[in-house]
């Protein structure tokens, strides 16, 4: 299935909702504690340019992340991975979180990224990309 992933634009805010229903029903189905969301977070993460979006050729929506800085951008999270149900497991997760990682380097050239996840799935991921495991104090 293809999928077109790119830096969200103002025209995607419609799609806050679903993204913070789909985030909602994900963490109820893991049991994870998924920081809770609101359409208006979602919505300024798109204004500021801090997010990649995924949609299919027809514009439904398949997936969503943001970026979240601190330290005046050293520190760069990919947060807020998201895919619909619908389109799991067609290796879009990865495909956002490469283009999120870009993204993130783009916007802070200097900055250490990581990713905070409880869930294996995204650890893989993570690794498969680079990323590097270290505990939480470091």
């Amino acid at each position: 299935m293809k999928f077109l992933i790119k830096e969200a634009s103002k025209t995607d805010v419609t799609y806050a909702q679903i993204i913070v229903d789909e985030i909602a029903s994900s963490a109820k189905v893991r049991g994870t504690g998924i920081a809770k969301r609101t359409p208006e977070y979602i919505i300024k993460k798109i204004e500021d340019g801090k997010a990649v979006m995924a949609t299919t050729a027809s514009g439904e929506w398949a997936g969503f992340c943001y970026i979240e800085a601190w330290g005046h951008g050293d520190f760069v999270a990919n947060s807020g991975l998201i895919v619909s149900s619908k389109f799991r497991g067609h290796g879009l997760a990865k495909q956002i979180k490469a283009e999120i990682f870009r993204l993130s380097r783009k916007k802070y050239p200097e900055a250490k990224i990581f990713g905070l996840t409880t869930g294996a799935a995204v650890m893989k991921i993570n690794s498969s990309l680079g990323y590097k495991p270290v505990i939480y104090s470091e």
